[in-house]
């Protein structure tokens, strides 16, 4: 077993686990401070990179795992007992993403207000360093493509392609049907190739 990664009595199979899911085996620490170390050692990078795809926003991506994380941290009775750790931490990243971007929107609303005003100063936005030393890193087409998406076909698209999930444990972390899952990743990846080359995709 690689180092720093927990066993999941409560998964059901290999088919059924996300990537890096721990295999059947050994008991799960009942500490919670020794459990999360563990954790956040095998897939703090991960699950970063995942929320990094889904708000493009280094800071605010590593707020939402470590949210994540800390969540854990408090119901680890809970989750321990009902297995599926790995699942559990995954499906607080894609929900934490979600409460940004609807913050985000909420405040982006009230800056163009206030933006109106005869006396408002100028606004501009900047991301971090980091973001932009990543944002270079990747292949610029498919990243702006990806980011124009409704935010369910983007969701399910960065799950499928990144974090190699089945169509089964998509819908498990979205909390929707497998049939919209293929429904969302139809029609995400129609629009990315309409705007696109589709050698960008393989």
């Amino acid at each position: 077993m690689p180092s720093g990664q927990l066993s999941d009595p409560g998964a059901s199979g290999a088919a059924d686990r996300a990537p890096n899911e721990p295999n059947v085996g050994a008991e799960l620490p009942t500490d919670p401070d020794v459990a999360i170390t563990e954790l956040y050692r095998a897939h703090w990078h991960r699950l970063v990179r995942l929320a990094w795809l889904l708000l493009r926003d280094q800071l605010a991506a590593e707020d939402v795992v470590q949210d994540a994380f800390v969540a854990t941290h408090r119901s680890w009775a809970s989750i321990r007992d009902g297995g599926r750790v790995v699942g559990y931490l995954q499906t607080s990243v894609v929900n934490g993403c979600r409460s940004v971007q609807r913050h985000a929107v909420v405040v982006d609303r009230q800056n163009l207000r206030e933006a109106a005003a005869a006396d408002a100063p100028g606004r501009g936005s900047h991301g971090s360093a980091e973001t932009h030393v990543l944002h270079s890193a990747e292949r610029h087409a498919v990243m702006d493509a990806l980011r124009a998406l409704p935010s369910r076909q983007r969701e399910v698209l960065v799950l499928r392609y990144y974090s190699d999930l089945s169509e089964a444990q998509i819908a498990h972390a979205l909390e929707i049907s497998p049939g919209a899952v293929k429904t969302h990743a139809h029609r995400g990846l129609t629009a990315l190739r309409r705007t696109i080359d589709p050698l960008e995709l393989s």
